[in-house]
């Protein structure tokens, strides 16, 4: 199988930012995001699959997980994960802000698994 070298340094549990293209296609906006996919996964593939991050804390919808730990995980603001799942191409990813603790990772997809039904 074919590796693709951009994706090493990036891996399950990583809040990386992220330009998300706006939807009418007038430019990009930085976000940040946490990588759900698994380190197998990046090896043969220049995607990876991430959920959003928003610091929008007061509207927690199904799906969504607050982050206990989120200035140790490298967020300048109170946070949550969201539901919302994206597969990007691995170089819309800017940079590594940090990473998601064990425990809130653990939340996040104990509730993600209930938002598709598993």
């Amino acid at each position: 199988m074919k590796r693709i070298p951009d994706m090493i340094s990036y891996k399950q549990t990583n809040i990386v930012l992220v330009e998300f293209r706006f939807s009418e296609g007038s430019g990009f906006k930085k976000r940040p995001a946490l990588i759900i996919s698994c380190n197998n996964y990046h090896k043969s593939r220049e995607e990876v699959i991430v959920a959003a991050i928003t610091s929008n804390i007061k509207r927690v919808l199904f799906g969504d997980t607050k982050i206990d730990q989120w200035k140790e995980a490298g967020l300048i603001h109170p946070s949550l994960v969201t539901g919302i799942i994206r597969t990007i191409k691995s170089n819309m990813i800017t940079r590594r802000l940090g990473t998601i603790s064990k425990q809130d990772f653990q939340r996040v997809i104990k509730n993600l698994s209930k938002a598709i039904g598993l």
